[in-house]
């Protein structure tokens, strides 16, 4: 066994390895010539080799510095390897980012890990005990309130496509807009999400509810759990018999909003092992979870604490756009029968984890003072706005939050949450990866390699990105054929067992 430690020290060494022809005065050169270049190198299959971990990735990491393997029993150094004899000196490391509009790849991987997360908390595996696909389990959608109106695309109760806002007659707003629009929306029409009105939208407001709304989900799941204790207690069951585990996903909305979408399961409590994951006691069931979501969704309210801007502080809850008004709540079945399943839940919730705000056409890193005039203004388009709202409140103190999350339009959470005992961590399904590409991709016997070696790493950052256009383009065409092939393997191993 194998245990790595990587230290990465701040700074790069700026060494320029063996191919300095890359790093300096070829950084105009097409991709094609780049590409040439590379490929005649004697040593293009040893970097293609070297590179094939960071393959795919749109802007890998790059670090410098030495890898010592030492046995930790007799503290012997047993081999000192040096960047500077490797590919380039350097070592090429995948971004990990999982936003798809950054980086396809690396957010492919988060999103099948993702996908693998949710569908265990639904149905066992990866350590979660298979019991659980009994447990009483909820998919809810939870919306903001509405900050103005918008253009969206309406359906009629048997599905078919209506108009937008219709009207028959005038509708001006104290801006003399006429909020009337007759059109049926396609779905991927740029309008979508844009207020009708710029000027009568409260762009103040919803910035604030997306830094809140973190706040607002942790004190709806305390309502969930006094709901249901007091259902509990009803049924003569002890308070501390159950548990409320989540996997939860936030989207954000064109209009520039999060609203969740959360995965509730109902578990029980064992006194003796108060860890491990069982059924609820009964009578303690599905129609009584349901009935806790749809009360702390109503119910959950507050008001911010006073802004400059707003004194009274600003009112936040959930809007009333679901099916149960506050939210849309269906029952989770592990069978098809006609309501949402376990693989249906996992790969939309999955989906959603790569995402951020590219839905609203805007997107870019964090902003400071020197970059916020590029993306903020008071009077421009409809991010634009929510972007200026967010810089403009987050200058008091107190709410300085939402200006170090105005790239995010205030939101400041992570897109894909869980409770403890929920599910696996992203941790572990990384490091099973990480074994399982040690010994079976490898060749490796895991079983009896009980020799354990600590491998320090001492690297450096020096840059992201590809040198060349022409590495990139071969880098991520040798990672597409392997992709190709893998999938094609699927296929067969499918066909073969049915």
């Amino acid at each position: 066994m194998t245990v790595t430690a990587t230290p990465v020290l701040p700074g790069g060494l700026g060494r320029p390895g063996p191919h300095p022809h890359l790093f300096t005065g070829r950084r105009a050169v097409d991709a094609a010539e780049s590409g040439r270049l590379r490929a005649q190198d004697p040593n293009y299959f040893a970097w293609l080799d070297h590179v094939r971990p960071a393959a795919a990735c749109t802007r890998p990491v790059r670090l410098t510095g030495e890898s010592a393997t030492i046995n930790p029993a007799t503290g012997e150094l047993l081999a000192l390897a040096s960047t500077d004899d490797m590919p380039d000196g350097q070592i090429y490391k995948p971004c990990g980012n999982r936003r798809a509009a950054v980086c396809p790849s690396c957010a492919e991987v988060y999103r099948r890990d993702a996908f693998q997360l949710i569908r265990a908390g639904l149905i066992g595996g990866k350590g979660v005990p298979a019991a659980v696909a009994g447990h009483p389990a909820v998919f809810v959608t939870l919306t903001a309130p509405s900050f103005g109106a918008v253009h969206t695309r309406r359906t009629s109760r048997t599905g078919q496509a209506i108009p937008c806002r219709p009207r028959r007659q005038e509708a001006l707003c104290p801006h003399g807009v006429d909020l009337r629009c007759q059109r049926l929306h396609a779905a991927d029409e740029k309008a979508l999400g844009t207020p009708l009105c710029l000027d009568c939208y409260d762009h103040h407001a919803q910035v604030v509810f997306n830094g809140q709304a973190g706040e607002l989900w942790r004190r709806t799941t305390i309502a969930i759990r006094r709901h249901l204790t007091k259902t509990a207690r009803a049924f003569g069951l002890p308070a501390a018999s159950f548990r409320l585990s989540y996997g939860k996903v936030a989207e954000m909305q064109r209009r520039g909003v999060v609203h969740y979408h959360v995965i509730v399961r109902l578990d029980g409590i064992e006194p003796d092992c108060p860890g491990a994951i069982v059924a609820p006691p009964a009578p303690l069931g599905l129609l009584d979870l349901v009935a806790a979501v749809e009360h702390a969704a109503a119910s959950t309210r507050f008001t911010t604490d006073p802004h400059p801007h707003h004194p009274a502080g600003w009112p936040i809850g959930w809007g009333d756009e679901g099916r149960s008004r506050y939210a849309d709540i269906r029952p989770v079945r592990i069978a098809g029968d006609g309501e949402i399943t376990d693989a249906m839940v996992a790969a939309y919730l999955a989906k959603y984890a790569t995402k951020s705000t590219e839905a609203t056409g805007h997107a870019c890193g964090r902003l400071n003072a020197e970059t916020i005039d590029l993306y903020a203004n008071p009077d421009g388009t409809h991010p634009e706005r929510l972007i200026d709202a967010a810089w403009t409140l987050g200058g008091a103190p107190g709410w300085t939050g939402l200006r170090r999350w105005a790239h995010m339009l205030g939101f400041g959470g992570h897109f894909l949450t869980k409770s403890r005992r929920y599910s696996v961590t992203f941790r572990i399904l990384r490091d099973a990866r990480v074994v399982w590409r040690r010994t079976v991709e490898h060749g490796r016997d895991s079983e009896h390699n009980t020799e354990t070696t600590v491998i320090i790493n001492t690297l450096a950052y020096t840059g992201s990105g590809w040198l060349t256009t022409g590495d990139a383009l071969l880098a991520n065409t040798a990672a597409a054929m392997a992709r190709e092939r893998a999938e094609a393997a699927r296929e067969a191993l499918r066909e073969i067992h049915g």
